[in-house]
């Protein structure tokens, strides 16, 4: 009968292999304390989240705000509120939506709203617009108070 210590060591089975992979990436038996706080730690975050996330939908105060809201906000709140929309199959529902007001307005943009479908070169050119009647307006100033004095020292009597 052979010593034990020079026995020829058994085959590995294909279990034994995976748990050997399993091992050497961090996913042993002797890793399963760490992985059980990290999933402890990553349940208490979710948790924390969704509270503050449901607090914040709910929420009789701002966005982390420890003060009401003002007057303003308060009176102007029923235009940001949320829509709820009909299931579309539902003829009756989709009939009171739309005597409502039908999609005018969506959850992120004020009730009333028309949705424009402008790219941003039009807004610039509206800016540039707006900026060129001001300057012409300031200028038209200028020149009409310059007429008015030259008038008013000449004697004549402008209004």
């Amino acid at each position: 009968m052979p010593r034990k210590r020079f026995q020829e060591p058994q085959p590995k089975t294909g279990v034994q292999h995976a748990q050997d992979f399993l091992r050497k990436i961090g996913l042993g038996k002797e890793n399963y304390y760490f992985w059980k706080q990290i999933g402890k730690a990553l349940v208490c975050t979710y948790a924390v989240m969704g509270a503050v996330w449901w607090y914040n939908e709910t929420s009789p105060l701002g966005w982390w705000t420890l003060k009401p809201k003002p007057k303003e906000e308060k009176e102007l709140a029923h235009l940001y509120e949320r829509r709820m929309f009909p299931y579309p199959g539902d003829e009756e529902a989709m009939q009171e939506f739309i005597a409502k007001g039908g999609m005018i307005g969506t959850s992120i943009a004020p009730k009333g709203a028309a949705e424009d479908d402008k790219d941003e070169s039009d807004y610039k050119k509206e800016m540039k617009d707006k900026k060129f009647e001001q300057e012409a307006q300031k200028l038209w100033i200028r020149m009409r108070n310059e007429v008015i004095a030259e008038f008013k020292e000449k004697g004549f009597d402008v209004e």
